[in-house]
């Protein structure tokens, strides 16, 4: 479902993918994160390497002009997954509240692997 900005010059449609685009290059960002795969027991390791991977492990949902977001990632092995998805949290809703304008109700991060070197 895509979000709708009007004012008396027209409208402005911000659709899902764009935001799961923005949510992902931000949770990519931080420290200790390898990457966005899919769910647990959805291909694994394969579906970090192919194709978008910075979309493939970002759910959009919004209601009452609130997002809810879950981010489904990768971890390096050996960092602190708290902070990390402390960080996550406020990075992803920063970026998403100042280029869309609009407000994030919740953010979910699974933790679906940890990368071993």
């Amino acid at each position: 479902m895509a979000l709708q900005i009007e004012n008396e010059y027209g409208a402005v449609i911000i659709q899902d993918e764009v935001l799961a685009k923005i949510a992902g290059m931000a949770a990519t960002r931080c420290y200790g994160v390898v990457g966005m795969t899919t769910r647990k027991g959805k291909s694994g390791l394969a579906s970090l390497l192919m194709g978008d991977s910075i979309t493939k492990g970002v759910e959009i949902s919004t209601e009452n002009e609130r997002i809810t977001i879950d981010l489904h990632l990768m971890v390096e092995y050996g960092v602190n997954i708290s902070v990390i998805c402390n960080s996550i949290i406020n990075n992803v809703k920063y970026s998403i509240e100042s280029m869309s304008g609009f407000k994030v109700g919740k953010i979910r991060v699974h933790v679906e692997a940890a990368r071993v070197d």
